[in-house]
């Protein structure tokens, strides 16, 4: 008989090649029993790694983890361009370029790559042109046109080289295509490229070795820290400890004085009893307003 899990409000999954994120989730929904459950950033199914999984009343929560750097482990082939700039597509180039290429030419066309950069998103994504879905356009044989997108690319390294193929690692902003970074990286060395394989291995403060597999899940066992409170996953963010007359008047919508510099006014503030996340909220001159609350 299949143990049930003590419900998380957040959840860490290590997700396998082959199913989407939707799959994921839809898993973890019958696992769990419980209806809602809402990823916090995509994966394609050919890629492998990080999901976080936002469960139940938690999946109001989702939007605050968008900001969050995400870091990859990948390999793009030289000499070779896909309509998708990855695996799955069709070849559309190919070069022997990457042939000549040293290993000075491949770490100096990488540190182009970082900082911030105006990328263009790869056709088949998920980018609208009005109201549609880029890739469907794409599929239709429709000629698509996407404007760039500007991302930051906080790092990236070579961290194996053999020819054809280039392992590195990158840490990027939200929205960051690492297919495009690979398709991009071809281009800085005029050879073509596109991404063989992908694996997130952190989001933010969150890392793939904490995270459930799948059959963990389904087999209703939990590794520790595969599973957070709503609190413990956004002690990232600042934090105000409320006392007792403070939770009260959150809960009930209104906010609390708090001073603080105008520095502090961008970044949403878990607003926290104990262990218990009471509500996200957002500073305002000197008070702090509930953005939403949450009654656990």
């Amino acid at each position: 008989m299949t143990k049930k899990i003590d419900l998380p409000s957040v959840l860490l999954v290590d997700k396998p090649e082959g199913p989407t994120s939707h799959d994921i989730v839809q898993v973890v929904r019958r696992a769990l029993g419980v209806r809602r459950v809402g990823h916090t950033g995509t994966l394609d199914p050919f890629a492998t790694g990080l999901l976080i999984l936002c469960v139940g009343r938690a999946t109001r929560l989702v939007e605050y983890f968008h900001s969050l750097s995400k870091t990859y482990s990948a390999v793009a082939e030289l000499g070779v361009g896909t309509d998708t700039d990855d695996l799955t597509g069709k070849v559309t180039t190919r070069s022997d370029g990457w042939k000549t290429l040293e290993r000075e030419d491949i770490e100096r066309a990488l540190d182009r790559l970082s900082g911030e950069q105006a990328q263009v998103p790869p056709v088949y994504s998920a980018k609208k042109i009005d109201g549609r879905r880029a890739y469907e356009s794409a599929r239709a044989g429709e000629s698509v046109s996407l404007a760039p997108q500007t991302v930051r690319i906080h790092r990236i390294a070579a961290t194996g080289i053999e020819l054809p193929e280039i392992e590195f690692e990158a840490e990027v902003s939200t929205g960051t295509y690492v297919r495009a970074l690979a398709r991009d990286l071809g281009h800085q060395l005029g050879c073509h490229a596109h991404l063989r394989s992908l694996r997130r291995t952190s989001s933010g403060p969150f890392s793939v070795r904490n995270a459930a597999q799948l059959g963990d899940v389904e087999g209703g066992v939990l590794p520790p820290g595969a599973g957070l409170s709503a609190a413990r996953a956004l002690s990232w963010l600042p934090v105000r400890n409320l006392d007792p007359s403070e939770v009260e008047a959150v809960e009930h919508g209104r906010a609390i004085a708090d001073a603080r510099g105008a520095s502090d006014m961008e970044s949403p503030v878990a607003m926290v009893s104990g262990d218990r996340l009471v509500a996200v909220g957002r500073r305002s001159a000197d008070e702090l307003r509930p953005e939403k609350v949450f009654h656990y």
